[in-house]
């Protein structure tokens, strides 16, 4: 992008406001008496390419079904766990600066103003892609949070359990909406904690697991056998995923023990789409 600026210049001013004309725009000066003391023009001469992205943001943009306020719903979601981090409301504004600045922007209905999660509490949401659902009325920011989501301090805002509060006397309310994989690896940091505890009866397996580090890898290798037997012995479907399960449980208790989060798996995973296996092996070998 090209600027070219004619400057008037002045010694003291003491603010600055900005007055939008298409491709030009006028810097005014002002003094104390709040009267224009000097004005700056510039003119911004964008590439083709910089108009046809704008371009094609103006169609998208106007594409989407806002409502009678201009508002439509945005979903906020982790690009690695799936975890629904919250939900809000955007306007075509809130939507154009979170593709411009990649972060998670919003329309906020009680103060009538934009407003980027993270703006106050650092914990921004980086946006790694947008989707529009099929009506073109609901929006999901597809993104890596730098930290809790809820001003609860809560990972994600949704941690109320419906069910547990119709068939439990007392809910607890932190069980956050997670897929089965990560209630897995809940349940097995449940069992982590429980090992600081007197233990009463036999241990859990996973218990079991964890206090002996040769049995649990003994148990790694026995599974990754079996599965790759399913391969090899031309075995159905449904023992293969069976064989896939009982290795991913039992590497996920291995993970737990090296303090390794699934989450942290996942994101090295999403960082080698763009990068080809020998490629990666190579990347190994130097460090």
């Amino acid at each position: 992008m090209c600027l070219t600026m004619a400057v008037s210049y002045i010694h003291t001013p003491q603010s600055l406001r900005v007055s939008p004309g298409g491709r030009c725009f006028t810097y005014c000066l002002y003094n104390h008496k709040n009267r224009p003391s000097s004005v700056v023009s510039a003119s911004f001469h964008k590439s083709d390419n910089d108009l046809f992205m704008e371009s094609k943001v103006d169609t998208l943009l106007n594409s989407v079904k806002w409502d009678e306020k201009g508002l439509a719903v945005a979903i906020a979601q982790n690009v690695d766990t799936g975890a629904i981090l919250m939900q809000g409301f955007t306007s075509r504004e809130a939507l154009a600066a979170t593709i411009s600045s990649r972060k998670a922007t919003f329309y906020s209905r009680s103060r009538s103003m934009l407003w980027t999660k993270g703006e106050t509490s650092m914990n921004f949401i980086n946006i790694h892609d947008i989707f529009l659902d099929c009506d073109r009325d609901s929006i999901i920011y597809l993104g890596k949070p730098d930290g809790p989501t809820c001003h609860t301090g809560s990972e994600t805002c949704y941690y109320s359990s419906v069910f547990d509060f119709l068939r439990l006397p007392k809910v607890e309310e932190n069980k956050l909406a997670v897929t089965s994989l990560y209630s897995l690896e809940s349940t097995i940091l449940q069992r982590e904690a429980e090992l600081a505890s007197p233990q009463i009866g036999k241990p859990s397996w996973t218990k079991r697991l964890m206090l002996d580090p040769v049995l649990l890898c003994s148990k790694i290798r026995e599974e990754a056998a079996e599965l790759c037997q399913t391969l090899e012995e031309n075995e159905n479907k449904s023992r293969t995923a069976s064989e896939m399960a009982d290795l991913l449980y039992h590497a996920m208790v291995l993970l737990r023990l090296k303090d390794v989060n699934m989450e942290d798996v996942l994101q090295i995973i999403r960082h080698r789409f763009s990068q080809s296996g020998i490629e990666e092996k190579q990347s190994r070998k130097s460090k």
